[in-house]
């Protein structure tokens, strides 16, 4: 049965290969696409719209799903219980939003997003290799009261999962507000606006098609050739950026979670 905190504590059979892809910063280049799919569940969209400030801090959102992901899969035990007391106080007044299934969707994305990421910016996942990451991945759902035997087993029964789960989300007006809120930022930072068109390119070429369609995001030829060029760009980038660099993301943001965590 998984572990709620076994991802945070590395075992003599843990390939050193895996903790370096938890620890790689790839994954949040994609964290725009797993918000978008999270909030592709109609009451997820609800709930966001209408308990959180999406509106005036559209980038909270993002960073706090990336603690929560680096805290549960490398942090400390102590690391993914504060992170765990952050999200369901933030679930407390959602009607809806501690469901099991939307639990399940909300950290299935998190880990189709990474494999996603990976293949479009660095190197496809092996099977057998996606088959280990899926396992790490899995406190993701049990740490938020996610069943263990609800989690998939192996990547075939994922991809099923996925693609039944993915078949049935319905994009809807509120989705489509926090959409623009995080593409469209009119509040936030001078350096998150300076980014947000290589975000917005990234964010939307990596949406499955039927997602995006009904986001109603234009997708032609146009739009294409500059996915394709900005992940060539990336790619680029990503293989001269020092080993070590990959992976500050993750301490640096649990640096920050635990500092908000003595605040509370």
């Amino acid at each position: 049965m998984p572990d709620a905190h076994r991802a945070s504590r590395p075992s003599a059979g843990r390939a050193h290969d895996l903790d370096r892809f938890l620890r790689d910063a790839t994954p949040v280049l994609a964290g725009g696409r797993a918000i978008l799919l999270q909030i592709a569940d109609p009451v997820v969209a609800a709930g966001v719209r209408r308990h959180s400030d999406f509106a005036r801090r559209p980038q909270q959102r993002l960073v706090h799903t990336l603690m929560y992901v680096y805290a549960v899969v490398i942090g400390t035990p102590s690391d993914a219980s504060t992170a765990t007391s952050f999200v369901n106080r933030a679930h407390t007044p959602v009607a809806g939003a501690d469901d099991v299934d939307r639990q399940l969707w909300v950290a299935a994305t998190l880990y189709d997003s990474a494999l996603r990421a990976h293949e479009a910016f660095g190197d496809p996942v092996p099977p057998e290799f996606a088959r280990r990451v899926l396992d790490a991945y899995a406190p993701l759902g049990v740490a938020l009261r996610v069943p263990a035997e609800r989690w998939p087993s192996t990547v075939a029964a994922f991809e099923e999962y996925w693609a039944s789960t993915l078949a049935a989300v319905r994009v809807t007006d509120d989705a489509r507000s926090v959409a623009r809120d995080l593409l469209h930022p009119r509040l936030a930072p001078a350096w998150v606006r300076a980014a947000m068109p290589l975000v917005r390119v990234v964010t939307v070429g990596m949406l499955p098609d039927a997602v995006r369609a009904q986001y109603g995001f234009a997708w032609g030829p146009r739009e294409r050739r500059r996915y394709e060029r900005v992940t060539t760009g990336l790619r680029w980038f990503r293989a001269v950026v020092p080993g070590p660099l990959l992976r500050l993301p993750g301490p640096l943001l649990l640096r920050r979670m635990r500092t908000m965590g003595t605040r509370h």
